[in-house]
Formats: C-alpha cells, sequence, structure tokens
C-alpha cells in the first residue's frame, strides 16, 4: 500500500521551508466488487479505510469515490450512504502514476 513515497518534499526558495508538492487524485471507477455502507455517529473516512483496507492513510480512496462527503471532515454525516471501492491496488497505482509523471 502507499505511504505517499512518490510525493516530493521541495523547499521555498527564499526560506528554505519544505512543502509537499500539490496531490491529484485519479477518477475512482464504479465497480461491481465496491461495498456500499450506511454511516454511523461516530464513522470517520480513516476509520473505515482500516476496516476495509487494514490501512488508515487510504481514507482519500473512500473520500474520492464519493462525492457525497463534505470536503475537509473526515466525519461523514450519519445515514449517508458511502461506497468503498475493494479493489484498491489499481487505485493506488493510478496515483503512483500521476503523481510521479508531473
Amino acid at each position: 500500500m502507499s505511504r505517499y513515497e512518490n510525493i516530493p518534499i521541495l523547499k521555498t526558495e527564499f526560506t528554505n521551508r519544505p512543502y509537499y508538492k500539490s496531490t491529484f487524485y485519479p477518477e475512482i471507477p464504479l465497480l461491481s466488487t465496491d461495498v456500499y455502507v450506511i454511516t454511523n455517529v461516530g464513522d470517520r473516512l480513516d476509520s473505515l479505510a482500516y476496516s476495509y483496507y487494514s490501512d488508515s492513510t487510504l481514507w482519500w480512496i473512500i473520500s474520492v469515490a464519493n462525492n457525497n462527503i463534505t470536503k475537509g471532515t473526515l466525519y461523514p454525516v450519519p445515514g449517508t450512504q458511502l461506497r468503498i471501492p475493494i479493489e484498491v491496488n489499481g487505485i493506488i497505482n493510478l496515483y503512483n502514476q500521476i503523481n510521479q509523471a508531473r
């Protein structure tokens, strides 16, 4: 699984402060293997990612796959139906290809 190893850390020209290069995420196609869940109070994208992928850092896959999630939060509204893509290896490969090419 990806640990964002392909996102370079750059330094500003004047202050030499480190920052990460912008990250781009792939479109995630609908597949028959996708799982659908209804969120409960206290559900978080990172804990769902850990439950399904054994890796909480892959929360972004669930976020990108669902346009009904408020951006900027890990907490989906209780009662929201979420699509959980199960075939993550292809998604991670696309992610790495997109971000390596830049």
